[in-house]
């Protein structure tokens, strides 16, 4: 049974992403690996613009354990793409994000992605609890139930 789309009021932080050229596969379209781009820059980004992590070369970061996507609209180039962003789950070591990716004009979702990151030692890569700042962010963006 088909869901209905992601509209952009499940989203509580957003940016804006250009495409390139390079974004568009033979059937000219967005390809399904830039969206899972998009939602690493999109989560990366906010971890170090919104929670002050060091990305890259901070003491702990996160490893993709999970991800997916629904593809709901074609996007490509040249138009940009909005991204918005929301935590689904706190974990004691990880954290799962949804991010929706949008058309410049369009309140649905073009895709809707869920990744999540466990969050380990950077030298010795097991896993440690959420660092303070992290979870502080993470529930402030928390997805309302």
């Amino acid at each position: 049974m088909p869901r209905d789309r992601a509209k952009r009021s499940d989203y509580s932080q957003f940016s804006q992403l250009t495409t390139r050229w390079a974004d568009n596969d033979a059937y000219g379209h967005m390809n399904n690996v830039v969206y899972y781009q998009l939602v690493d820059t999109v989560v990366n980004s906010w971890l170090r613009d919104h929670v002050g992590m060091k990305v890259p070369g901070g003491d702990v970061i996160g490893l993709v354990v999970e991800t997916g996507c629904v593809y709901h609209a074609s996007l490509g180039w040249p138009e940009p793409v909005d991204a918005g962003l929301v935590v689904e789950r706190i974990g004691t070591t990880s954290v799962t994000y949804l991010v929706g990716i949008f058309g410049a004009n369009s309140d649905e979702a073009a895709g809707e992605a869920r990744f999540t990151h466990v969050y380990v030692d950077a030298e010795t890569r097991r896993p440690v609890p959420i660092p303070d700042d992290l979870r502080k962010a993470a529930e402030a963006i928390l997805k309302a139930e």
